[in-house]
């Protein structure tokens, strides 16, 4: 925890900073309201204490100001007795708390660590809410032993990381992991997929926008890196961020600073950035489609994800641990020897995402709580129909569709759109109709999944 001491008296500064220091709580000092506007703008707290009565601008001048500037960190109020009438004026403003002179520090700083927990909390509701989860890393084999000691090692530290591997790997849950093995575990953890953001948006949801910025801006937002506050920002699919935007990054990752769109000022940032592409970036920037500076500020740590075909040993304990995810009240679900084999001898060209998916199904075919080969659909019957078929050279307006009644046709009767088209229905429904995580269930981007369900009408 950092905290900004603002007070014009010496003594009660230098007592506060010697007491908080006891505390393990680290703190800076400002005598007069000026000197705390300057340090608010270069640096970045956590809570600021805040007397009433300064020299020039006043405390409540001072308040008023972060308030304006959308600075997150709480205050709490100072005053003399005879002030408490403007202290109640200053919570009315946005103030958090006061403590009338004199008072014990030992109070201070409960209240200082309550505050800042608070702050931290909502900050988490509201990463949660905006971003999502994965599958947890598991495996025993030599590679997964090593990547496991690979993300000790990081998390000791808070540089910059990027994860690689093919896409269904699991780069976000390795990021994930990265970040709770950290010292920061109990701050936000907040992820983004680029690729799932429409570019017009990109920006305002990466760094934030005060009100009437563009149409329909109706109020202040924080950005994700605001949000992220000392924890970690994920950036997933790096490589599909547009080019005018790698510059803004660029920046960004230089000075540790973000400014919201239609703001005037620069806000100090604290989190980890950890990011992750299926893509080769040393390519795109050889290409021109990705800037070289920004590659190498990315690529500070690397880590490699391997796919699962190189590791068919780690499969029953993958399988075992997404359906102790979703075992009911009826008991535990299991894989009989014949699914297991069935499951052990497929390629995975989907990796783990593809594997719980495939598990999803198994759950929905199985008949009480023992998964058999029968009932694991690894879609062989449309792949084989696939190799055979060549595909027909439609326009998207002639493009042909599955009959409405598709949903209740059994798979093994269905084309290959067909097939599709119930895929998505069917994670659509699962998902309850939220078409970001129904393309996570299938393994596709969002922009894929948004473009098959206006060609399918859905």
């Amino acid at each position: 925890m950092r905290v900004l001491i603002v007070d014009d008296e010496k003594n009660i500064r230098e007592s506060l900073k010697k007491y908080l220091s006891l505390e393990k709580i680290d703190s800076a000092e400002a005598e007069s309201g000026e000197s705390a506007l300057k340090q608010l703008e270069t640096e970045s707290f956590d809570a600021v204490i805040l007397d009433l009565k300064l020299p020039g601008i006043s405390g409540q001048g001072v308040l008023e100001w972060m308030l304006k500037q959308g600075i997150p960190a709480p205050a709490i109020m100072i005053s003399a007795h005879g002030e408490i009438s403007d202290a109640v004026d200053a919570l009315k403003t946005g103030a958090k708390d006061y403590l009338v002179k004199p008072f014990d520090p030992a109070e201070l700083v409960i209240r200082l660590r309550s505050l800042v927990e608070n702050k931290r909390r909502e900050n988490v509701i509201e990463a949660d809410r905006r971003t999502a989860g994965g599958i947890m890393q598991v495996g025993d084999t030599p590679e997964m032993r090593k990547l496991s000691v690979q993300m000790d090692k990081i998390a000791a530290s808070d540089v910059t990381v990027l994860i690689t591997g093919e896409s269904g790997t699991g780069k976000e849950v390795a990021a994930r992991e990265i970040h709770a093995r950290s010292a920061d575990r109990d701050e936000p953890f907040v992820a983004v997929n680029i690729g799932g953001i429409h570019d017009g948006l990109m920006e305002s949801e990466l760094f934030g926008h005060e009100k009437g910025s563009f149409t329909g801006a109706v109020g202040r937002k924080q950005g994700l890196f605001e949000l992220a506050g000392r924890g970690c920002l994920f950036l997933d699919e790096i490589g599909e961020m547009p080019m005018p935007l790698q510059v803004k990054l660029l920046r960004v990752l230089q000075e540790r600073k973000v400014r919201r769109l239609g703001g005037v000022s620069d806000i100090p940032i604290n989190a980890r950035i950890i990011s992750a592409t299926n893509k080769n970036l040393e390519t795109l920037v050889r290409e021109g489609r990705f800037r070289e500076d920004l590659y190498y500020r990315l690529n500070v740590l690397r880590i490699s994800l391997p796919p699962l075909r190189d590791r068919p040993a780690d499969i029953p304990l993958l399988a075992a641990h997404i359906l102790a995810k979703r075992s009911s009240r009826s008991g535990a679900y299991t894989l009989d020897d014949g699914a297991l084999q069935k499951l052990s001898a497929y390629p995975f060209p989907g990796n783990i995402r593809e594997l719980e998916n495939i598990l999803e199904r198994a759950l929905i075919y199985c008949e009480g709580n023992v998964i058999r080969a029968e009932d694991v659909d690894l879609h062989e019957r449309a792949a084989s129909m696939a190799a055979a078929t060549p595909p027909k050279a439609v326009s998207p307006v002639q493009t042909p569709r599955p009959p409405a009644d598709v949903e209740s046709l059994p798979a093994e009767s269905l084309s290959m759109d067909a097939l599709e088209k119930k895929a998505i229905i069917d994670a659509l429904a699962r998902c309850e109709g939220n078409r970001t995580k129904a393309a996570e269930l299938l393994g596709l981007s969002r922009k894929t999944i948004l473009n098959k369900i206006k060609a399918y009408g859905l």
